[in-house]
């Protein structure tokens, strides 16, 4: 069949095409499909940290990753509610397999540079929806989608759900519930002109937005990503909205000086984040989830590129097991 893999790739993001490029590795035919097309900015804090660190390292593009437009961190800064911080210093660090320097590179920038490398290796369709998934007697063997309108079937006997927050692939599969206790919302904004910002990015605890954190990250060519996380539930609490809460924070007595010259080059924009926080079902009879999908995000840095690169890299070995033993069950 034409339309038979090994693995299909439901999502192109970090999660999807890091998954695409170590199933090219491991000898599996895979397509990766996506339902924008690339570019395409995706809301995020961008920061690439130790975790997506080494699967660049591990996948070759390390080199590649240096050179794009965005900003190389030497210096993680951690701000307490009475404003006394700390910095972790990578270029000091002892440990010899440790990560020296991290990146910021916007999301626009960095998952088109993986979904290129990805398309160079694998077989993969842009502005593709995915309608549904295919059994027969109860057995997952792909999925329905379409592009522009035409419908069509693609089959392998492993799915993978790299969709984000709102997987198709996880709904369809009656995995997805949002959590409020287990769920945080957060909102970006660049701005220009923020004072201060060198080779660090700072993540601050700070009173107007506890029990959350507001950070400040450089993202090259004089542009900060700005933002703040904090739990859905008290986020739903709160009687100021998000963006209220970030205008009250940058015009903080402790910030107001760092964005006194400041200027928004976009209107703040939000997003939610399924935490790690507790156990949530991501695998079965030929399906894996991975990453926000999954519901990965650290619960204590927002954290989300890494965790789904990671997750792409053991899913991937999983996968080449189930089709070496011909075993796809859960």
């Amino acid at each position: 069949m034409n339309n038979s893999y090994d693995v299909i790739i439901v999502g192109a993001g970090p999660a999807g095409a890091t998954a695409a490029l170590y199933a090219d590795r491991l000898g599996l035919k895979s397509i990766l499909l996506d339902k924008a097309s690339f570019p395409r900015d995706k809301i995020c804090g961008d920061a690439l940290s130790g975790k997506s660190v080494r699967i660049i390292r591990e996948l070759n593009l390390l080199n590649d990753i240096e050179k794009l437009n965005g900003a190389a961190i030497n210096r993680l800064t951690f701000g307490s509610p009475s404003h006394s911080q700390f910095d972790i210093n990578l270029r000091t660090e002892k440990n010899n397999n440790s990560i020296k320097q991290g990146f910021v590179i916007p999301r626009k920038i960095f998952d088109n540079y993986l979904f290129q490398k990805a398309k160079k290796i694998t077989e993969t369709r842009e502005n593709f929806i995915v309608t549904d998934l295919l059994y027969d007697e109860g057995v997952l063997f792909g999925i329905k989608g379409q592009t522009n309108g035409l419908e069509e079937e693609i089959r392998a006997p492993i799915v993978m759900g790299c969709d984000g927050t709102n997987s198709i692939i996880a709904r369809k599969l009656g995995l997805y519930e949002m959590n409020m206790k287990n769920t945080a919302v957060a909102i970006r904004c660049y701005y220009e002109g923020v004072k201060g910002l060198t080779d660090q990015i700072e993540l601050h605890y700070v009173d107007e937005v506890l029990p959350g954190y507001f950070w400040l990250f450089p993202a090259g060519d004089g542009i900060a990503n700005i933002g703040l996380g904090l739990s859905k539930s008290d986020a739903k609490k709160e009687k100021r909205t998000l963006r209220q809460i970030l205008d009250d924070v940058t015009q903080s007595d402790y910030f107001k000086d760092r964005f006194s010259n400041a200027k928004k080059m976009e209107k703040p924009i939000g997003w939610n984040l399924p935490l790690g926080s507790i156990k949530r079902k991501n695998y079965g009879d030929g399906f894996m989830l991975l990453g926000d999908a999954a519901g990965l995000v650290d619960p204590f840095t927002g954290e989300g590129i890494g965790n789904a690169m990671v997750s792409a890299k053991y899913a991937i070995e999983i996968a080449a097991k189930a089709k070496k033993s011909q075993n796809f069950s859960e």
